[in-house]
């Protein structure tokens, strides 16, 4: 019997955010991204060019969990100075060597190291689930000069496309903030902009195989659990949707972007 072929019916997320039992939890989960970095450059997307425009009156910024830099990137224009930081080694080496010219440095969004008032916006991109809310809202507060911005985003998954809901099922992807979401964000903050966008990312199936490597379930699950996860991606991908080894792919994104200033300040 194949088992692969079982119907079985998925429904979105209804949640805000991912959960965890606690704040021990949340920090085991977030250490999965210690390694897996060169899968997590070569697949993630970028963000549109729409979520950097959000700080475009920022001079000077801070890329919080910047990992390989996929935010960072869109943020380098001539005058400006950006900054990033991640807990990682392993995502700041390939950010060190993709953008030579960006300093870097291990640090959390709790505990960013800088100075006081020392950059006009703090910005973090696919990192704020993973975080203490109420201590990086206050570290931003404290190192964001007067006047300056909090920008947060993601790119998740459009599952919206039933055959994207099974595949994020399937490879432990999650869709972990509902369509329509808010982050959690902390006085003196107060959300001024959104911006909501769907898009499309070209990819083959070799790339939703690389893709199921770069989540957190991946990383810190055993060989046998990630056995199963590819065979179970390679009924789905080549059997089930009929894809080609190769093949191009519209994979379909949507990006959520939140913009913030101080109370009084806006």
């Amino acid at each position: 019997m194949n088992t692969h072929s079982e119907p079985r019916h998925f429904t979105p997320s209804g949640k805000e955010a991912p959960g965890f039992a606690d704040a021990a939890a949340r920090e085991f989960t977030a250490g999965a991204f210690a390694s897996g970095s060169d899968d997590y450059d070569d697949v993630r997307p970028t963000y549109p060019a729409d979520v950097a425009a959000l700080v475009n009156n920022a001079r000077t910024l801070i890329d919080v969990g910047a990992g390989t830099g996929k935010l960072t990137s869109t943020l380098l224009s001539p005058g400006r100075k950006v900054w990033a930081l991640d807990p990682s080694h392993s995502m700041l080496d390939v950010l060190r060597t993709r953008y030579p010219e960006v300093p870097v440095w291990r640090a959390t969004a709790e505990a960013t190291g800088l100075a006081d008032d020392s950059v006009d916006a703090y910005v973090s991109a696919q990192t704020w689930h993973w975080v203490d809310t109420k201590q990086a809202s206050a570290e931003a507060d404290r190192v964001v000069a007067r006047g300056g911005a909090l920008m947060l985003c993601w790119n998740t998954l459009d599952v919206s496309h039933p055959w994207v809901l099974r595949l994020s099922r399937i490879s432990h992807s999650g869709d972990v903030h509902r369509e329509g979401f808010y982050p959690t964000v902390h006085e003196p903050w107060q959300l001024i902009d959104e911006l909501r966008m769907r898009w499309f990312q070209p990819v083959t199936p070799e790339h939703l195989f690389a893709l199921a490597r770069t989540r957190s379930y991946w990383l810190r699950t055993n060989e046998k659990t990630r056995a199963k996860v590819a065979d179970n991606l390679r009924w789905y991908l080549y059997e089930r949707l009929g894809f080609d080894r190769g093949q191009p792919i519209p994979l379909p994104y949507r990006t959520d972007a939140f913009y913030y200033r101080r109370a009084g300040e806006h």
